[in-house]
């Protein structure tokens, strides 16, 4: 793939990764525990109540990494974890009381943080407690997010036991100078023998991040540590755009801008990596993900059946996402439902046997509208506007007329297509995805503060 820099500078702006339409900054505080228990209910009642997908995110870490844009706790007090994990099983059970009993999960993932900074008998009580309360259909996908710093085969056997078939691991970038630059020391073998292990345990799949325009990356550099992931052969490779945003994360201070790259190298560093990654068999599936030809992700894509959540792309379609623990966010029916951020309070909120919700969004026709509109761009890389007529009962040219007149600069610089009632993303346009998704966001040029979000390449 051959990439036009002289398009990447003109749309290369802040913009939102649509993990969520409308996304996370129109949420808000009046929405309560109470609209998120009666959108539960209602989604109950449904002729099909939709499967369940679990999030549940661990937030702790043992180390400071200095690029990390999560929402994450630096502990080593093993109480303060110990008290999380029995909190968190009190929302599980709480939650529960609110779900039909038939209803049955597809999807578990967790989060962080870092999950396997749980203990391997933590690990299991959790397991345990998720076990008690959901059941699980039989072809379900179970994934966590693992650190291979300080972690044991025992935690990996303590996930394999518990039903959990997917790992994810950061890599980030093997080069040591970058290592030390964002705080974030991981050897080239350290990774390859957690590797070893998912393999040996019988997982059936694992996936590896890195990330792009970290301090001291150069193409020659980033090129080294992709041969050594590409020889790791993983079924599935992220490869992430570092946002610099010491304004929202102070950690991130720590990082000298002048050791970052040029936004010239940066983009050299992209090009390489999509054209390395595709010439040794991998599918690129969509803005910053990689897969086999054979993974489920890459068999989804080819059947116009992704679907794209806070949790990235995924497999699962028309599920309900509940989601525990600090921050983490649901999406049911017609609902956003972000749970409370600090400890204390979510504590409380859960000892007067509350759910810990402290804001969200329930979506009007016109946002579910849009939602549908732009996960098809995100997913599919093309839009039936009859699909969409005959779904929601409009006349497309007519429902986005503004959106349609401001996509002609894309269509004037090649980056979609029009014909036949039909919007087709080409391979340039691929790149700037979410660039083309914003025309059809009824919010984006309402909103004044765009520096939340990150760049769009």
């Amino acid at each position: 793939m051959k990439i036009d820099s002289t398009l990447i500078k003109k749309y290369d702006k802040p913009g939102p990764r649509y993990t969520s339409y409308p996304t996370a900054p129109q949420f808000s505080e009046s929405f309560t525990s109470t609209d998120y228990q009666n959108e539960i209910i209602r989604t109950n009642d449904k002729p099909a109540a939709p499967d369940l997908s679990l999030y549940f995110h661990i937030p702790f870490c043992d180390t400071l990494c200095y690029f990390c844009g999560c929402s994450m706790i630096i502990t080593r007090n093993r109480d303060r974890v110990k008290k999380y994990i029995e909190y968190i099983k009190n929302e599980i059970n709480l939650l529960k009381k609110y779900i039909h009993p038939n209803r049955k999960a597809i999807q578990l993932h967790w989060g962080g943080g870092t999950p396997t900074h749980l203990t391997p008998d933590e690990i299991k009580n959790l397991v345990d407690s998720i076990n008690q309360c959901f059941e699980f259909k039989e072809m379900y996908e179970k994934s966590c997010e693992i650190d291979p710093r300080g972690l044991t085969k025992e935690h990996l056997a303590a996930l394999r036991s518990g039903g959990f078939n997917r790992i994810s691991m950061g890599v980030q970038d093997f080069n040591e100078k970058v290592q030390k630059a964002v705080n974030r020391i991981q050897p080239e073998d350290m990774t390859r023998t957690v590797v070893d292990w998912v393999r040996e345990l019988e997982f059936s799949s694992i996936n590896l991040d890195l990330i792009y325009g970290l301090p001291f990356q150069t193409e020659k550099s980033f090129a080294e540590t992709l041969d050594k992931i590409i020889d790791i052969f993983p079924d599935r490779i992220a490869v992430f755009n570092y946002a610099h945003v010491p304004w929202m994360k102070k950690h991130m201070q720590l990082i000298q801008e002048e050791d970052l790259p040029s936004p010239e190298e940066r983009l050299r560093i992209l090009e390489m990596t999509i054209n390395r990654l595709i010439h040794k068999g991998y599918v690129f599936i969509g803005m910053d993900h990689f897969a086999k030809p054979h993974d489920e992700l890459a068999i989804a894509l080819r059947e116009k059946k992704l679907y794209r959540n806070f949790q990235g792309y995924s497999t699962h379609t028309g599920t309900d996402l509940y989601a525990l623990g600090i921050t983490s966010i649901s999406q049911i029916g017609k609902v956003y439902a972000q749970n409370i951020k600090t400890e204390k309070e979510y504590f409380q909120a859960l000892d007067s046997q509350n759910l810990p919700t402290q804001r969200g969004y329930s979506l009007s026709n016109d946002d579910i509208i849009r939602q549908h509109v732009i996960m098809k761009i995100m997913c599919n890389f093309e839009l039936d506007f009859h699909e969409v007529e005959n779904k929601f009962s409009i006349i497309f040219e007519k429902y986005f007329s503004q959106a349609l007149e401001n996509l002609k600069e894309c269509i004037d610089d090649g980056l979609v297509t029009m014909s036949n009632k039909k919007l087709i993303v080409t391979d340039m346009g691929k790149l700037l995805i979410r660039n083309i998704a914003m025309n059809f966001d009824g919010f984006i040029e309402k909103q004044k503060d765009h520096a939340r979000y990150s760049r769009t390449i």
